[in-house]
């Protein structure tokens, strides 16, 4: 006996499990599949609120930067500049003195890694955020021309 697969449906057959795959979800997360309509509006609302969070951050740093208040103006410069400053001295000066007083400097370097791993991960996390961020935000400055 011959069977002829001529006259099945294929396309039939297809959708059927589509309706079975859609079936089978929505009985296991008790979710309706979204439409692709949808799917599309949600994601353009999300794109709109990032772009106004991005504005909201923006403006921010603006009105720091544009503040009568030397203080509010230069402080996130300023943290920057210390962090450099730090990062200098305990790269390039440190070790130039560490060849004159050996034994000191091995003391120096074991309280300042003893103070660095004081400080909690958390902390840590934060600034790098923070330092990105205000990277990020000076470089779109520049980009744009908006930068002082």
């Amino acid at each position: 006996m011959m069977v002829s697969l001529a006259n099945v449906d294929v396309g039939g057959i297809f959708s059927g499990l589509g309706t079975l795959a859609k079936d089978l979800r929505t009985a296991f997360t008790g979710k309706e599949p979204i439409d692709a309509t949808k799917a599309a509006e949600l994601a353009l609302k999300v794109q709109e609120l990032e772009s106004r969070v991005e504005e909201g951050r923006v403006s921010i740093i603006v009105a720091e930067a544009s503040s009568p208040d030397k203080w509010t103006s230069r402080a996130r410069p300023s943290f920057m500049y210390v962090f450099y400053l730090v990062v200098i001295i305990l790269v390039l000066a440190a070790p130039f003195v560490g060849v004159f007083f050996p034994a000191q400097m091995e003391t120096f370097y074991v309280n300042v890694a003893s103070g660095f791993k004081a400080i909690p991960d958390a902390m840590w996390t934060t600034f790098g955020i923070g330092y990105l961020g205000y990277s990020a935000s000076r470089s779109y400055d520049k980009m744009k021309g908006t930068s002082k």
